[in-house]
């Protein structure tokens, strides 16, 4: 073990003690060449909540291999973890720092020991999602029987050596890794066992999601940005919502990119042309088999696609089916439900509501419906399409067409929704639930 100086902040007393610290405390980047100490400061608000400890490492010492994660318990018995290198928050000299760097972002994800999210968390940490100035904190959500591959996503990330990944914290209480956070990807959901119902499913994951909310609204930043995707996402996100009276309905998304782009791959595939000739896409409604992929706004070219795509009937009934189903085949050719596709879509819209859409283009997302010119019923969480300036709010699109089959279709997603709310009534404070579905409309990943 290498020694090092430890001073507690407030007094001038040494003490000589046996610690490990990272491999990172030797990165030329971090310490300078000549000087014989180099500072760097637990990162007192994860590790060690009571005290600030400033450590003073001799560079010409042998370091030990990184450290395992440090917990540490709250006054109220509340257990909470960082990890390794993300433990060590690093005094840069001036010169040092990355001017070009926005200020650093808090990312909470639930379910990130899951197999979306070991696809997602890499993305985010590479810049990807918010951008190649935007370093990021992720604070990771998982459960007493997930916490150790927990810690194994952890270490994947810090020997990834991502320059933007500045903190790292793992945890299996939502009221203390959402604290602060400005944005929260709600993955973790139970999948649909052999002979559950949906009702049943609605219950069992409301649950989650209902006290998911609680701790967003007591802890999170008041502004936070949410994204449902645990499945049924949609009424998830409704019930997420409700559960968090403090922050606006306006910030919470239910996933829909992902069908949205299995849309714009089936109608270039028809079309004979690349998938980014394809705009202008919605889905509508709920994230089940009753979703309406809209090719009567769809654009190829920037024409109307039923202008490029004259064969009606392969829109009306193919097209419409295979985005419907495009899980389900991926199942059978995968054996698993898409994971690598959906941390995609989840990082395309956050890129939606982070940089501006382009002129006369817009994108989907399940969004909160009180107040939309559609007609569509107030108070459900609703796939609509949306454009952004690019400053985490978004706008609903005006200037939609609509005939009568697209209302017709449009109507029997809506329905459903409804009925959904009603199952989960005693989850969002309007009395108590009761069940009338009017069919299984379960996506096949939520089987």
């Amino acid at each position: 073990m290498a020694m090092a100086d430890i001073s507690f902040t407030g007094t001038s007393q040494l003490l000589q003690r046996r610690t490990s610290v990272s491999l990172y405390c030797l990165n030329s980047s971090f310490l300078p060449q000549k000087p014989a100490k180099s500072s760097f400061n637990f990162n007192t608000e994860k590790c060690f909540p009571s005290m600030k400890v400033v450590c003073s490492v001799v560079p010409s010492q042998t370091q030990a291999p990184t450290p395992a994660p440090t917990t540490t318990l709250t006054p109220d018995g509340k257990r909470t973890d960082c990890f390794g290198i993300f433990c060590l928050t690093y005094d840069l000299k001036e010169e040092e720092k990355q001017k070009s760097w926005k200020k650093l972002i808090k990312v909470a994800v639930s379910g990130a020991a899951g197999m979306i999210s070991n696809h997602l968390l890499f993305m985010i940490a590479s810049g990807e999602a918010f951008g190649q100035d935007q370093p990021i904190a992720l604070q990771l959500l998982g459960s007493e029987r997930s916490f150790g591959a927990l810690e194994g996503v952890a270490m994947e990330l810090e020997d990834s050596l991502y320059p933007l990944l500045r903190e790292v914290s793992i945890g299996v209480d939502p009221y203390e890794v959402f604290r602060d956070a400005e944005w929260a990807l709600l993955i973790g959901a139970k999948p649909r066992g052999p002979g559950m119902e949906r009702a049943d499913l609605l219950d069992i994951n409301g649950q989650i999601f209902a006290e998911q909310g609680k701790a967003l609204n007591a802890v999170a930043s008041p502004n936070v940005k949410v994204l449902v995707v645990g499945n049924p996402c949609n009424t998830n996100a409704l019930i997420c919502l409700k559960n968090a009276p403090k922050i606006p309905p306006k910030n919470f998304h239910a996933l829909t990119r992902l069908d949205e782009n299995r849309a714009k791959c089936q109608l270039a595939l028809k079309a004979g042309v690349f998938y980014d000739k394809v705009s202008n896409m919605t889905i509508w409604g709920n994230h089940s088999t009753t979703q309406v992929p809209d090719f009567l706004n769809a654009k190829i070219y920037g024409r109307p696609v039923k202008e490029i795509i004259t064969d009606i009937k392969w829109l009306e009934d193919e097209f419409t089916k295979m985005v419907q189903t495009r899980g389900g085949v991926l199942i059978k050719k995968w054996g698993r439900s898409s994971a690598a596709s959906t941390a995609v879509s989840i990082v395309d819209a956050i890129k939606s509501l982070t940089i501006p859409t382009p002129e006369g283009d817009w994108f989907s997302s399940g969004v909160y419906t009180t107040g939309n010119t559609y007609g569509i019923a107030d108070d459900i969480v609703f796939s609509m399409p949306c454009r952004s300036k690019g400053d985490g709010d978004y706008e609903l699109v005006p200037e939609i067409l609509f005939d009568e089959s697209l209302r017709a279709r449009i109507k029997k997603s809506e329905d459903e929704l409804l009925a959904e709310k009603r199952c989960v009534a005693h989850l969002i404070g309007e009395g108590v639930g009761y069940c009338d579905l009017p069919g299984d409309t379960t996506l096949p990943g939520e089987q």
